[in-house]
């Protein structure tokens, strides 16, 4: 964990971005997944490959009415989160999803989630439901999230990744 974080800055994330947000993905990935994830799949995360995606995501966010956002101390990007409309079956007209958020595992507990988190909910406003879907061994972002208003809310399912079925669970905020 790094002892000192500087100062850090929330920005709308650009196509330029794509590299950095990759690198700091597949950290976060190989990280906070480690012993719930496949090691072998963490460990075939390619950086490259994922700046090829985030390339694609950024460039047409706009169209597709997804929003990415950077933080970024010391001129390096440290986090993303992205949200855009709920994919969900149920989804009302306007309710939004946060597909991700991740940051730097160096910067895990200096409070960059939080204002990554608060930059997405004061964006959204207070009447829009917003969702995600977090796996469920994934304990401290299950937390995190309840520390910002987001309940589980009964609706689970199963996700392939590295060839192992994954628990996901629901969480809301209305």
């Amino acid at each position: 964990m790094m002892e000192q974080l500087d100062e850090v800055t929330v920005r709308a994330a650009g196509a330029a971005d794509a590299a950095a947000i990759a690198a700091v993905h597949v950290r976060s990935w190989q990280e906070a997944y480690a012993g719930i994830v496949p090691a072998d799949y963490l460990a075939s995360l390619d950086v490259d490959a994922r700046a090829r995606d985030w390339q694609g995501y950024l460039a047409h966010g706009a169209e597709d009415r997804v929003r990415t956002w950077v933080a970024e101390a010391g001129g390096q990007i440290i986090g993303f989160i992205s949200v855009g409309p709920a994919r969900d079956e149920d989804a009302n007209r306007g309710d939004r999803e946060i597909y991700s958020i991740y940051l730097d595992p160096g910067t895990w507990g200096h409070g960059v989630a939080r204002d990554l988190m608060r930059t997405v909910l004061s964006e959204v406003g207070d009447r829009t439901r917003v969702s995600l879907w977090v796996l469920a061994a994934n304990e401290r972002a299950r937390h995190f999230y309840r520390r910002h208003g987001f309940q589980a809310d009964g609706v689970e399912r199963y996700d392939d990744v590295g060839g192992a079925e994954l628990l996901e669970v629901r969480y809301r905020r209305n």
